[in-house]
């Protein structure tokens, strides 16, 4: 044990005390809270796109609205099968040591799937504003929810982290 803590990754300044092994398992913990928030939202989004085919109006649809609907039902699709792709790789690795490189590949995944639920979320309001209202209207609808996204993911970030620097 006394060797283990002398590989600990933990910066000195954090004022953590944990062992390579136990931040990983830390960060895996954080990941898959992380990956069950994202699970929930999408899998709704998904349940809901699967019932407008058997809806009386969704033969109203134009073109343009079923090329929509399908792209946002293989991303719905695809975002709920990305997050469970850290769950299946753990299952595979489970008690080979590989708890590091899980966490990093399963980090990466994360980024990949908020990205495309990003577009997701943009998309379905746009699909929702063109039905209801008009296509001009879709449009701006979906582009605010990109400038929202953008907001959360770019400028967000930024804030905290000139704000850790203040503080410090």
């Amino acid at each position: 044990m006394a060797a283990d803590r002398d590989t600990a990754d933990a910066r000195p300044e954090d004022g953590r005390d944990e062992t390579r092994n136990e931040r990983s398992d830390r960060n895996w913990s954080e990941l898959l809270q992380e990956f069950r928030v994202l699970q929930t939202g999408t899998q709704i989004l998904a349940g809901f796109l699967l019932t407008l085919p058997f809806q009386p109006r969704f033969g109203e649809l134009n073109a343009f609205d079923h090329i929509l609907y399908l792209i946002l039902v293989v991303l719905a699709v695809t975002v709920t099968l990305l997050a469970l792709a850290p769950v299946t790789m753990h299952r595979l690795v489970f008690r080979q040591g590989a708890k590091p490189q899980l966490v990093q590949v399963s980090s990466k995944i994360l980024m990949v799937c908020l990205a495309a639920a990003s577009l997701l979320f943009a998309g379905i309001v746009m699909f929702v504003f063109d039905f209801v209202t008009s296509p001009t209207v879709g449009v701006w609808a979906g582009g605010a929810v990109v400038v929202l996204i953008g907001l959360v993911w770019i400028v967000g970030p930024r804030w905290i982290r000139a704000a850790r620097d203040r503080a410090a």
